[in-house]
C-alpha cells in the first residue's frame, strides 16, 4: 500500500462518525481481544520498550508533550502516540518529534491488513479490527522497529476498553477528569473516572492530577484493588505558581523556577503530572536529569493550544472542545492576553455540552462567528446560534461554512488591538493554522478520511 491506499483501508473501518476514535463500548463483549491478538501475531511490539500510558479528560496531549520533550532532552529516543491529529493522520504516530513517514505508514498498514485478514479467518465472530485498533497497533510496531527507548501513549477514549490499554506501562498517568463523552462513558464523574482508571495495572505505579473528590475516591479504590502505588496531585505531589514560573514538589524531588513553553496556568498542572512520572521512570532505568527537565518544559511544542497565530490583531487558536476545557480557556485568555474587543470564531462537535461551552466564552466576546461544516460531527449552526442568543442577547452572530471564511470575516471586523479567538475543537485550530499558512494538509487525505 501507499499512504493514500492505507487511508482508504482505514476509512472503511472508521467509526464514531469518521472521528477514527472508536466507541469502545460498541463491541464490549470483545473488549481488547482484537488488539491483543494483532499485537501477539506481530510479536507483542508494545512490550519492547518502556512506556507511559496517559488517560484523562483534559490535558492528556499537553502532558504527553511535556513528558516527551523532557525525555528527548535527556537523550532518549521517544515514540509518541496521540489523537486526534491536526493536519495529517500521521501526526498521531511520532518518533523523536517527527510524524511517521507516508511510505512507512503504508508499508506497516499493508502488513497489518494481512494480519487482520488472518484474525478474521481465525476469529470470524470478533469481526474486523477498527481503524483506531489498527493505527494503535501500527504505532506499537513502528516504535519497536525504530528502537525507541520510551513510548508515550495517550488513550483515545475512556481507558478501560481503549485499544491502547493492551500495554503494561511502567507508569500510568491520569490527568484531570471532567464531563466529556458522557453518552459513552457515563453521566457522573465516578462513572467516567472508573473508565479512565481502567488503565491502572497490578503493581504498576499511577500518577494522578488533583481530582474532584468523586473522581479521586474511584481512582484511589482502583489503585488499592490492583496494589498500584498512587501519587495523587495535591496530596502526594504539588505545583505552585504560574506557567512563567512555578515550583514542583514530590517525595524526594523539589524543583523551583520552572517555566513552560505552553501558555496558561492550567499547563502547570499538566506539567506537574508529567514531572510526577519521572521518579517512577527513574526506578525503571529511565532517569531524567534536572537540566533535561528544565529544557524540556521550556521547549515543549504542542500546536493548537493557546497558540498565537498572528499579532495585531492578535489571533489565538485553542482546541478547547468540552465544558471543562472551555472554562479553563476562559480563565487563561485574560491571564495571558489583553485586547479591546474579542471576536469568537467557534465550531463545536454536536455531542458536546454546547450550551456550557458557549456560556464559558460568551462573556468575553463582542461577537460570534459560527462555523458549521468543519468536521463530520460538527454541530448545526442553529444550535450554536440558539445557545449564543440565550446567553448573549443583542451581541451579533454570523454563520460560515469554513474556518477560513469565518476567520476572514472576523479579521475584517477586528481592529489592530482586538483579539480573534478560534476554538471549540482541534479541527477548528487546525483550520486556523492552515489559513495562516502555518501548516498544509493534503486535500486528498482530507477527502479520503471524510468521504
Amino acid at each position: 500500500m501507499d499512504y493514500l491506499a492505507a487511508l482508504r483501508f482505514l476509512r472503511d473501518r472508521a467509526g464514531y462518525d469518521r472521528g477514527f476514535v472508536a466507541n469502545p463500548f460498541a463491541d464490549e463483549g470483545i473488549g481488547l481481544a482484537r488488539t491483543a491478538w494483532l499485537c501477539a501475531a506481530l510479536g507483542d511490539p508494545q512490550q519492547q520498550y518502556r512506556s507511559v500510558h496517559i488517560a484523562g479528560t483534559k490535558g492528556k496531549g499537553s502532558t504527553a508533550a511535556f513528558l516527551t520533550a523532557m525525555l528527548r532532552a535527556a537523550g532518549y529516543r521517544v515514540g509518541l502516540y496521540t489523537s486526534p491529529h491536526l493536519h495529517t493522520l500521521r501526526e498521531r504516530v511520532q518518533i523523536d518529534g517527527q510524524p511517521i513517514a507516508p511510505e512507512t505508514f503504508g508499508e506497516l498498514m499493508a502488513e497489518l491488513a494481512e494480519v487482520d485478514a488472518l484474525l478474521q479467518r481465525t476469529h470470524p465472530e470478533w469481526g474486523a479490527a477498527t481503524a483506531f485498533e489498527l493505527v494503535t497497533v501500527l504505532a506499537f510496531v513502528a516504535f519497536a522497529r525504530a528502537g525507541v527507548d520510551v513510548g508515550v501513549i495517550e488513550v483515545g477514549l475512556g481507558g478501560r476498553l481503549d485499544a491502547t490499554n493492551v500495554i503494561l506501562p511502567d507508569v500510568a498517568a491520569i490527568t484531570r477528569i471532567g464531563y466529556d463523552h458522557m453518552a459513552i462513558l457515563g453521566s457522573t464523574l465516578a462513572a467516567i473516572a472508573r473508565e479512565k482508571a481502567g488503565i491502572i495495572k497490578p503493581g504498576r505505579p499511577v500518577v494522578s492530577a488533583p481530582q474532584e473528590p468523586e473522581a479521586a475516591v474511584v481512582i484511589e479504590a482502583v489503585a488499592r484493588e490492583h496494589g498500584a502505588p498512587l501519587w495523587l496531585g495535591g496530596r502526594d505531589w504539588q505545583v505552585e505558581g504560574n506557567w512563567e514560573r512555578f515550583a514542583f514538589r514530590a517525595p524526594g524531588s523539589e524543583l523551583a523556577g520552572l517555566r513552560t513553553s505552553l501558555r496558561g496556568n492550567h499547563q502547570v498542572e499538566n506539567a506537574g503530572v508529567a514531572l510526577a512520572t519521572l521518579p517512577w521512570l527513574a526506578e525503571r532505568g529511565v532517569p531524567v536529569p534536572e537540566s533535561a527537565i528544565r529544557q524540556g518544559l521550556a521547549t515543549a511544542h504542542w500546536p493548537g493550544r493557546l497558540e498565537v497565530l498572528r499579532e495585531r490583531p492578535l489571533v489565538v487558536a485553542d482546541g478547547a472542545h468540552n465544558r471543562e476545557s472551555a472554562e479553563r480557556l476562559a480563565e487563561a485568555i485574560p491571564a495571558c492576553f489583553r485586547w479591546v474587543r474579542l471576536w469568537l470564531v467557534l465550531g463545536v462537535m454536536r455531542d458536546k455540552e454546547i450550551e456550557r461551552i458557549v456560556a464559558a466564552l460568551a462573556p468575553f466576546a463582542d461577537g460570534l462567528f459560527v462555523v458549521e461544516r468543519f468536521a463530520p460531527r460538527a454541530a448545526p449552526v442553529e444550535r450554536l446560534r440558539a445557545a449564543w442568543e440565550a446567553i448573549a442577547p443583542g451581541k451579533p452572530v454570523w454563520a460560515f461554512q469554513s474556518v477560513a471564511a469565518a476567520l476572514e470575516a472576523a479579521l475584517a471586523q477586528a481592529g489592530p488591538d482586538d483579539l480573534v479567538l478560534v476554538t471549540g475543537s482541534l479541527a477548528m485550530a487546525a483550520g486556523a493554522r492552515e489559513a495562516f499558512g502555518l501548516a498544509v494538509s493534503d486535500p486528498r487525505e482530507h477527502e479520503i478520511l471524510l468521504g
